[in-house]
C-alpha cells in the first residue's frame, strides 16, 4: 500500500528528500510525474490513464507535506523500509488504507517509474 503523511505532521520537511521516487511534496506545491523519474511526455499510467508526465498536477494537501499515492512504492526496489516514516519525527507517515497494493504491485510501479 502507499504512505499517507497524517495531519500530525509538523512540516519538517525531513522526510521529502529521502524519498527515491520524488513522491512527497510541501504543501499547496504542484506536482509532476516526471519530477524524479524517467517519465516524460505523454505516458499512459498502470491503469490506463493516459497524462502528460511533464503537466503540473493539482496538490493533495494546501496545508501539510503529502505523498502521491500513484508514485508511492513504499521504497520498493530501493531499501527494505518506507525512508519516510524512518525519518520521521513524529511518526505521521503510515500505511494508507485507501491505497492497499501487494508487493508485485509496489515493484511494477518502481520499474515503470524509472524505465526499467
Amino acid at each position: 500500500m502507499a504512505i499517507i503523511i497524517t495531519d500530525e505532521c509538523i512540516n519538517c520537511g525531513a522526510c521529502e528528500p529521502e524519498c527515491p521516487n520524488t513522491a512527497i511534496y510541501e504543501g499547496a506545491d504542484d506536482w509532476r510525474y516526471k519530477d524524479g523519474t524517467s517519465l516524460t511526455g505523454t505516458v499512459v499510467l498502470p491503469d490506463g490513464t493516459e497524462v502528460d508526465a511533464n503537466e503540473a498536477q493539482t496538490p493533495i494537501s494546501d496545508e501539510i507535506y503529502y505523498i502521491v499515492p500513484g508514485k508511492c512504492t513504499e521504497c520498493k526496489g530501493f531499501h527494505d523500509e518506507p525512508q519516510c516514516a524512518a525519518v520521521c519525527p513524529v511518526d505521521c507517515c503510515v500505511p494508507d488504507d485507501n491505497h492497499v497494493e501487494d508487493e508485485e504491485t509496489l515493484l511494477n510501479r518502481q520499474a515503470f517509474l524509472h524505465g526499467e
